[in-house]
């Protein structure tokens, strides 16, 4: 088997009009033919060509790491803990099913980009462009305001003291630095979120071990009444809905799964240019749209392949570290501070709290590990996000608008807005608007909403965008089919109380 890099090399090699070669054929010209299901309305047809062969678990570990590394933020570290500190640890299986739904969306997203080598929201535009925009808007609007890189600066000064401001901006600008002048960005990103699923693996091992009672794991068990039921009466719907939403990755940033596995080669990604810095990386090719895996008995082999080992890598490097990170930092919630009401909110007084009372309950050290890590998994968050915004908002607009423009290539669009995205974060922070609670939950709810569109469009794309042999159905779209129902509601509930508040 070839590496991920290889596999992309090798497909290059197949010309656009129908001719193949090497592992993908014998080398015969034929007539191009393309998908009727792929729309044509906005994009170029969809030509038919041939699916790599399917690479082993060990060689595309990646994707859904990074997935989990931005993921593993806000809800694991701060609402669910608020939520078990305040309501009781019975409720977590909310958060399970949070995850879980997400872990099924995840894969949806990857079946579409994995059988065509284009990203769901490009899907989207085939058949209504302005899907394209919109999605931009989804993304940016939840996420210019710099809440992770505020939260990681704000839990640095319980270590060293200052100004979370003027940290806060040293990190959005080291962002900027360190995602426009890596040579392939997503190299650097992977090798970041690697790290930072490293430290979170090491930082429960030890939690396990010195921070929790072992009575509290018998608590778990013996609230299982709980299925079923909210939380309403101890913990707000806002902080509700974010946690629900925060509970993996939640919102815009679940799309974007497309562009990392097709960064790294899977599927019918491996025909996809790279998005390398402008500054340090190779020239660009120009950009192309997708192509439909032949169908084929052996091609629909391989992508049947290609949709299995994608899902082991999403079920243990996503789902498998998003429940664990939020069972573990609930379960020490609740073995230390339940009952102590160290703050009204879901906010940085509580994590405040929660490290002192760490302090005196286990030690010293490790409330301040307790500290570190969350400096650490938070700032690594905020790089995530200025990633994931910036690499979906340069592709629809290299795909769907300047396809033509020679001037814009996607990696100087993708240089500019990571730089607009930071200049942006420094200036709301100069401006006194600097607390990162209050943007983080309004983000969550906001990408709530993102999650109940985008779960209807999946079922759309996925049933009538693909062939019949590749399409969703059975289980999976009854997921999706929940999937709806389950932001919708708690998205609608949102906004009924919003709207009840004002009037």
């Amino acid at each position: 088997m070839r590496a991920a890099g290889e596999v992309r090399t090798l497909a290059n090699e197949v010309s656009t009009r129908g001719t193949t070669t090497g592992r993908f054929g014998r080398g015969t010209e034929v007539e191009p033919q393309y998908a009727p299901e792929a729309r044509s309305d906005h994009l170029p047809p969809m030509e038919y060509r041939d699916m790599p062969e399917p690479l082993p678990l060990r060689k595309v570990l990646g994707p859904s790491v990074i997935l989990a590394g931005v993921g593993v933020g806000s809800g694991e570290y701060i609402l669910w803990p608020y939520i078990s500190a305040n309501a009781g640890i019975g409720f977590l299986y909310l958060a399970v099913v949070g995850v879980t739904i997400q872990y099924f969306l995840n894969m949806e997203i990857e079946r579409y980009t994995l059988a065509t080598g284009e990203t769901a929201i490009a899907g989207f535009a085939r058949s209504w462009k302005p899907w394209g925009i919109l999605f931009v808007i989804f993304a940016v609007v939840p996420n210019i305001w710099p809440g992770w890189g505020t939260a990681g600066a704000t839990t640095f000064t319980y270590l060293v003291g200052g100004s979370p401001t003027t940290i806060a901006i040293i990190v959005l600008l080291a962002i900027g630095v360190a995602l426009t002048t890596s040579p392939v960005v997503y190299k650097a990103l992977e090798r970041a979120e690697f790290f930072k699923v490293g430290l979170t693996i090491v930082f429960l091992a030890i939690a396990i071990v010195a921070g929790i009672k072992a009575s509290a794991w018998g608590h778990l068990g013996a609230n299982a009444q709980r299925l079923g039921t909210l939380p309403t009466s101890d913990v707000a719907i806002a902080t509700l809905l974010a946690g629900l939403v925060f509970a993996g990755a939640g919102g815009a940033n679940n799309l974007v799964q497309s562009n990392w596995i097709r960064e790294k080669g899977f599927g019918m990604g491996a025909y996809i240019p790279k998005v390398e810095s402008p500054l340090t990386g190779e020239p660009e090719p120009q950009p192309s749209t997708g192509s439909m895996v032949r169908q084929d008995e052996e091609n629909i082999a391989r992508f049947r392949g290609w949709f299995r080992v994608a899902n082991k890598e999403q079920l243990v490097s996503f789902w498998a570290i998003c429940v664990a990170s939020i069972t573990v930092f609930s379960v020490l919630a609740y073995s230390t501070v339940y009952g102590k009401n160290i703050s009204d909110d879901a906010d940085f007084a509580f994590i405040k709290g929660e490290g002192e009372v760490l302090k005196d309950v286990v030690g010293p050290w490790f409330g301040t590990f307790f500290w570190i890590f969350g400096t650490l998994s938070l700032v690594l968050v905020a790089l995530g996000v200025v990633d994931y915004v910036s690499r979906l908002s340069a592709d629809v607009l290299k795909t769907l608008h300047l396809r033509d423009n020679e001037r814009w290539s996607e990696s100087k669009l993708y240089m500019a807005i990571v730089w607009t995205m930071c200049l942006l974060g420094c200036a709301i922070l100069l401006s006194g608007f600097d607390q990162p609670l209050v943007l983080l939950v309004l983000s969550a709810c906001l990408n709530g909403i993102v999650m109940f569109i985008y779960s209807i469009l999946l079922i759309r794309l996925n049933r009538r965008g693909l062939p019949p042999a590749i399409r969703v159905t059975g289980l999976r779209l009854g997921v999706l089919m929940f999937a709806v129902a389950f932001y919708g509601f708690f998205a609608g509930w949102y906004v009924i109380t919003q709207v009840g508040e004002l009037s």
